[in-house]
């Protein structure tokens, strides 16, 4: 009795650890999340087109002086 004991805290112990809690994601989230990315990389963009204009400006104007 004691190794059957043994034998199933063993196989609970190994189902634990073989069992995934991973959290799965809807397509209706894993499709906001996708959207939301597009619009920070197209923010980021933007700004970076920003600055290169600004800093096109200031080689400009140093030109010119």
């Amino acid at each position: 009795m004691k190794k059957f004991s043994y034998l199933f805290i063993a196989l609970f112990s190994l189902s634990l650890l073989t069992t995934s809690c991973r959290e799965e994601k809807s397509t209706g989230d894993q499709i906001e999340e996708a959207v939301d990315d597009t619009g920070d990389a197209i923010e980021d963009a933007a700004e970076d087109t920003g600055e290169a204009m600004e800093d096109a400006a200031d080689d400009a104007e140093d030109a010119v002086e």
